[in-house]
């Protein structure tokens, strides 16, 4: 990793940050991430004197150079086996885990090096990570109003309790939790694993996330809360953000703006979403692509990859 940067440079990222919050405004398809030679490597030690003598025996590489671009109003699928390096490639994005090397712009601003409370706090709100799991992110004895809220009143955002009351249910509405007043009150476990998931995005939205960033957002959805949760992420593009989704199942990327496929870690290839075929898949993945029994292999929107599969949950 290189210095931190200067104190002004932190001040230009952080004013390209809060001009962000006009992106819908933007015209749509306006590039507002990239990632340039992105690698994340690990290093390997072998026990305490190692880690404090900072002494390592070879790295583990979790990301190899991996290059993408994200655009306003574009739902762009990340799509790999377990272990490609998806979800730590959205961890550098939202600055959870710091990159080896390598170049992130975000809305024309370089932000590699953005470190420390005053810089990313603005940015953390801008570009905006939706965990697998909701229920380890919310907190049971908050309702979740307060949890949506919370945000605000971190930021000092909203001009008194009744404006931010006013903000979260608006987010909740946007989210698909409506109406947005009964959902408010409730408490995470009176909820099912989809509302769980939309309450993540609305606490998103409230505060003006232009990017969303999702980890294996159908995993546990039945079909109809799927489709319920595409077309929301259909309409949140829509609205000027960029949608990078983090999977491994083609059977949804395929109905999505692009896709790029990772393979060892690396970008194998990207495409239009509809464009993938099926033996370019098992091309890229060395023969790693399956079907669906009964069904017709020529079909790209019916490959999914190993190891995992979908499992049937609650509906939103």
């Amino acid at each position: 990793m290189s210095a931190p940067r200067s104190s002004g440079l932190a001040a230009r990222a952080g004013g390209a940050v809060a001009g962000a919050g006009n992106a819908a405004g933007a015209a749509a398809g306006d590039e507002i991430l990239r990632l340039e030679g992105l690698n994340v490597h690990f290093p390997i030690r072998s026990g305490i004197v190692d880690t404090l003598l900072r002494r390592s025996h070879g790295v583990v590489r979790a990301v190899d150079g991996i290059d993408l671009s994200l655009r306003r109003g574009e739902v762009l699928g990340l799509v790999g086996e377990s272990g490609s390096g998806k979800t730590t490639t959205g961890r550098v994005i939202v600055k959870l885990t710091r990159q080896t090397s390598g170049r992130i712009t975000f809305d024309g601003a370089d932000v590699s090096d953005l470190r420390g409370t005053g810089a990313l706090r603005p940015y953390r709100r801008r570009v905006q990570l939706i965990f697998q799991d909701p229920y380890e992110t919310l907190n049971p004895k908050h309702t979740i109003s307060d949890f949506v809220m919370e945000p605000l009143i971190v930021n000092g955002l909203g001009t008194d309790r009744a404006d931010r009351r006013r903000r979260v249910l608006g987010a909740l509405e946007a989210a698909g939790l409506r109406p947005a007043a009964d959902y408010a009150a409730r408490y995470p476990h009176e909820l099912s694993g989809g509302q769980r998931q939309r309450v993540l995005i609305a606490r998103a939205l409230v505060q003006e996330a232009r990017i969303l960033l999702f980890d294996e957002p159908f995993t546990g959805l039945d079909a109809p809360s799927a489709a319920r949760l595409e077309a929301l992420l259909a309409e949140l593009a829509g609205e000027g953000r960029g949608v990078l989704i983090a999977t491994h199942d083609l059977e949804q990327a395929r109905r999505w703006d692009r896709v790029l496929c990772l393979n060892r870690r690396q970008v194998g290839f990207g495409s239009p979403a509809p464009t993938l075929t099926h033996d370019v898949l098992s091309a890229t993945y060395g023969g790693a692509i399956v079907t669906l029994p009964g069904e017709d292999p020529a079909k790209p929107h019916h490959a999914i990859l190993p190891p995992h599969h979908h499992h049937h949950g609650h509906p939103s």
